[in-house]
């Protein structure tokens, strides 16, 4: 979008972002609609994803496991990730607030068609900026998975792999080592 064209619209904030019904995220000012929903092969691989970092992050007290929650990176820029691991010192204040406002350490984004470009392009940007550590794209239709880890301000591609594949995050607090292969079962 070019500069001009920019400054032609409105620019909102979380206060405004909070009235809004239905499920947004907000991006520069810019509210991006998460419609429709998710389809149900998305929703199987988020669970499946949600149900193994559980396992995974048992015995590492300082991580946890999220599905979308609103991230509050600035006063316009609020997403919510698919799927999340944070890990900090002090994990139980992540709970005090209606959301989140430390950066995950891992991200993974189960890409469509409608948010492809998005989840691509613009939040990886936001992500190496708030530096997100590991950064993971899932395509639900030709399960191929793209695993990315931060190296000097930008994610560099560690693994790429269709369907069978594992690897092994080290969130600094833990090692897990992720099967992707059971998130197709």
């Amino acid at each position: 979008m070019g500069i001009l064209q920019k400054e032609l619209l409105p620019h909102y904030t979380y206060e405004d972002y909070k009235q809004w019904e239905g499920r947004w995220e907000l991006i520069e000012g810019i509210p991006y609609a998460m419609t429709p929903l998710p389809r149900p092969k998305h929703q199987r691989i988020s669970n499946k994803i949600a149900t193994q970092l559980e396992l995974l992050l048992e015995n590492c007290p300082k991580c946890v496991a999220l599905l979308p929650v609103d991230w509050k990176v600035a006063e316009d820029i609020v997403i919510q990730p698919d799927n999340l691991v944070v890990c900090s010192e002090r994990i139980e204040k992540i709970f005090e607030k209606p959301y989140l406002d430390i950066p995950p350490t891992l991200i993974f984004e189960i890409i469509s068609q409608a948010t492809e470009k998005k989840d691509r392009y613009i939040k990886p940007k936001i992500y190496a900026k708030e530096a997100v550590k590991y950064y993971v794209l899932i395509n639900p239709e030709t399960e191929e998975v793209e695993v990315y880890e931060l190296e000097k301000n930008n994610f560099k591609l560690k693994s790429k792999f269709k369907r069978d594949g594992k690897f092994s995050f080290d969130l600094s607090y833990c090692v897990i080592n992720f099967n992707f292969t059971q998130i197709f079962l």
